[in-house]
Formats: C-alpha cells, structure tokens, sequence
C-alpha cells in the first residue's frame, strides 16, 4: 500500500541511494539530501561483496542474505556494475586461513581450498602464486559509485526527489520529534529523516545530544590508469588486497579497507602499485593515475548502527562499514522499518542502544 509519509535521506552514497530507492518503492515521498551525488565514502571504496572474514555467525548470515539482495537488486536495475568474479585468499598464516575455511564452510559458505596449480588457473597472471590458499566463487564486487548513481536516478524516475550541492547544518525536533532538517538552502520538513551520512552522522546526532559511537580512521586506495585485463577476480594476498574495475583500473590497498596514507599519501599509492606491478605478469606497464583516502564509518564495536534510536521518534539511522556489502539488506529493511511502522526484529542487534546497555 503506497505510504503518504514525507521522508529525508541524508546521504548519497551507496547506503543513502538503496534506501531512498526502497523507500519510493513503498510509495514513500522521498528527499535525498547531500553535497554531491555518490557520497563521500562510497567513491574510496574497495567495493568488495563478501561474507568472509572473522564475523561470529549471526553476521555472517546477515551479510550472506545482503549478497543475495544484490542478485535480486541486480534484476530491478538494469545495468547495474555487479560482477560475481569470485575471491581468492591467503591474506593470513596458515593455520588460520585453514580455521577460517572450516568454519565458513560449515556455515554453507561457498569456500574452497585450493592449490598452487589452481590458484595460477584461477588467475594466470599471478607470477608467484600461493601454496594453499581459499576461493571464494560466489564473492564479487561493483562499481559503487555508478550503482549508488543507478538507484538514486532511479529513485528519482520515480518521483524522489535529488537535492544535491546542499549540506544538512542541524536536525529540527518539537517536543522530541524530529521533524525535518535545516540546511544550507533552508529548511525541509519530514515525518522522518534518515541519516546515511557516513561520518557526518555523528555530529549531526550529537547536536541533539545523541552519541553515535563510530571511529572514521583513513584508508589509502590506489588507482592504476585503465590496463587490459589482468586480473579476473579479487585477490587478498598478504599486504596486497586488489581488484580491477570494469573500467580496467587496478585498485589496490594493504588491505580492503585501505591502509594508513602516512605523511606522503602519494609516495604510499606508488609503493603499493610497486607491489601489484611486482606480483602480476603483464603489470610492468601499470601507472597510478590517482589515489583515494577514505573515512569509513566503523562503529566501534564492529558491528553496523542501523534503525530507529530509543526516545527519539522521527529519526532513523544507518551508519557502517562493509557499506557495499550490506547495502541493499539495509535499505530493504530500513524502508520496511520506516514505512511499517513497526520494530523488525532483524535489525535488533544492530540498533544503537546496544551501546547503553553494554554500558549499564
């Protein structure tokens, strides 16, 4: 049933564009606000589709169910820059990465164990591939910038609408309800605002005296100019986390996240293309053609802050990392949150005020 209600997205990046896109599924009169289309974190991403890594089971499975939204998403919005290219890893001791493969692979996780000889078929170019290291067929990745472009035009095809180049300077409450935002155009009024803002969120909130608990530490990504295909998939080596763009750019970081730029972010982009120059045959003529710094927003417990906050109806939140993974579980939900007006018990382990009561 279409919802009447009137409702402000803070944010452009991948997590602000699925959830407006969600919301104007349900019929929901959408305003996206941000100072330009994509967002701030979302173009400094790794982009990288995944359930891996150590995540204790429920988030695991959370993250595994995002990853078939996105094949869903994938159907609705045609064109979208989805590749399930597979992942290949021996980014940790031996000992480990064999912990690591029994256990995804007991939670039904599509996790191999592969060989020398595989690895170099999986991807030829690697000129000293690993001795033992896991696969990962169903992992991808996706341009997220044009994605995130995708659903917000979208959106907007649809009736949102796409206020760009303003910056939201304070929430607007009456009698603890938000009920809109003040921005450098002026003021808009909502029955609930959304904030998707990454790491503004959390002056934002704390303007009403709310604590969002999130660090925002850089992460340095290198960007090679386009090259024909070198790599087929991503690859997590020790130090040398690397994809290549469907543009044919190599991305590369000492991990997913980015690593620490340093005093000289520059001189840190050309080592790493060193090192991707150094490990793949056919990537002598590789040059760095920019480099990115990202903020990500961490809570710091790991874990992402998503839903409404407690005593403060109006307002609803949705700020993490692993943005790309989970952005089109986090929009369903949230649209279906916002709009149903009911509690989804989904979304219980992730609300911020997990956050008192840890510290009760």
């Amino acid at each position: 049933m279409p919802s009447s209600q009137k409702i402000i997205v803070v944010g452009a990046g991948i997590i602000g564009a699925s959830i407006a896109w969600h919301l104007q599924r349900k019929g929901a009169d959408v305003t996206v606000i941000a100072k330009k289309a994509g967002g701030e974190a979302t173009p400094n991403s790794f982009a990288w589709i995944n359930a891996s890594w150590g995540n204790p089971e429920f988030y695991y499975r959370f993250r595994r169910r995002s990853m078939a939204e996105w094949a869903r998403l994938a159907t609705d919005i045609p064109g979208l820059p989805l590749s399930w290219c597979g992942g290949l890893c021996w980014d940790m001791p031996e000992a480990e990465l064999e912990a690591y493969l029994a256990q995804h692979h007991g939670w039904g996780y599509d996790i191999q164990p592969v060989t020398r000889a595989t690895s170099a078929t999986i991807e030829p170019n690697l000129i000293d591939p690993p001795t033992f290291a896991v696969h990962v067929a169903e992992e991808g990745a996706v341009e997220p910038v044009a994605a995130a472009n995708l659903l917000l035009e979208d959106a907007a095809r649809h009736g949102a609408t796409l206020s760009y180049g303003a910056e939201v300077s304070r929430l607007l409450q009456e009698n603890g309800k938000i009920t809109g935002v003040e921005t450098t155009d002026g003021v808009l009024l909502a029955d609930h605002v959304v904030l998707a803002a990454g790491a503004d969120t959390r002056p934002l909130a704390a303007a009403i005296g709310i604590d969002v608990p999130i660090e925002t530490p850089p992460g340095l990504i290198a960007h090679s100019r386009p090259h024909p295909r070198l790599l087929n998939g991503l690859v997590m080596a020790p130090e040398l986390h690397m994809r290549q763009t469907q543009e044919g750019r190599i991305i590369a970081g000492s991990d997913f996240g980015g690593g620490d730029p340093g005093d000289d972010p520059r001189k840190a982009a050309e080592a790493i293309l060193a090192k991707v120059r150094a490990m793949l045959r056919g990537g002598e003529q590789l040059e760095l053609d920019f480099y990115t710094i990202g903020y990500r927003p961490n809570p710091k417990d790991g874990f992402p802050i998503i839903g409404g906050v407690d005593g403060v109806p109006g307002l609803h939140l949705a700020v993490l990392h692993s943005g790309v993974t989970l952005a089109p579980l986090v929009g369903l939900l949230a649209a279906e949150e916002i709009v149903g007006g009911h509690p989804d018990a989904q979304l219980a382990p992730f609300r911020l005020s997990r956050f008192a009561k840890a510290g009760e």
